[in-house]
């Protein structure tokens, strides 16, 4: 009597089960790793971590820094009490009045403005050409730029992409900023860069610069 009942509850279970599953599925399970980016100069070393809420830009910039493109090319914009900005392959030359202008017909990246990702001091954030010839604020492929203010830049929030945060060497980004520059406020001496990628456990992450991820 009671068979096809029971036979019609272990389906509707085996459906709801199926339907979990496939819900936990879809949903992306944490990486317990992240990736320490190491900027190495003459003035010391800056590490820093990129935000998975910018997708776009951390792999963009992920995938720059494993392909040898930021090592040689320098910080050359400095302004003390402000930023510091580099990452311009243009300063890899011999030739000073062309950093900063990017290559011919550069991809940009769109942009990924997030109100909780703010220019705070170490806030790791993407140059861009102004609203005038850029309304959708998308970044630059290449430069980027680390506040170098202590109480940040809060003029700046929710007009460019923040997409990573350094994690050691704030000290190394003031003695960048103080550097000797020109009219231009390019230092008057090379500041090259040396990018490496490192794959590090959250936890150790966290033991070694104490980096809380939320």
């Amino acid at each position: 009597m009671n068979t096809p009942f029971r036979i019609s509850a272990l389906i509707l279970v085996s459906i709801l089960l199926s339907a979990a599953n496939l819900v936990a599925a879809k949903i992306p399970k944490k990486s317990k790793k992240d990736e320490v980016v190491t900027i190495r100069t003459s003035l010391g070393e800056i590490r820093l971590i990129l935000f998975e809420q910018t997708p776009l830009h951390r792999a963009n910039f992920l995938k720059l820094a494993k392909s040898g493109l930021y090592t040689g090319t320098t910080f050359h914009r400095i302004i003390q009490n402000f930023m510091v900005q580099g990452g311009d392959a243009n300063s890899k030359d011999a030739d000073p009045t062309n950093d900063g202008q990017g290559q011919p017909n550069e991809v940009t990246i769109p942009a990924e403005i997030r109100p909780e990702l703010l220019h705070k001091f170490g806030a790791v954030a993407a140059a861009r050409q102004g609203d005038f010839a850029n309304p959708t604020r998308a970044s630059s492929s290449t430069q980027f730029y680390i506040v170098q203010n202590h109480n940040g830049t809060t003029h700046l929030n929710g007009q460019y992409t923040v997409f990573g945060q350094v994690i050691s060497g704030l000290e190394v980004v003031d003695k960048i900023a103080a550097q000797p520059k020109d009219e231009r406020d390019r230092p008057a001496t090379d500041i090259r860069m040396t990018v490496t990628v490192q794959k590090l456990k959250k936890k150790k992450i966290a033991e070694l610069y104490g980096y809380k991820y939320e």
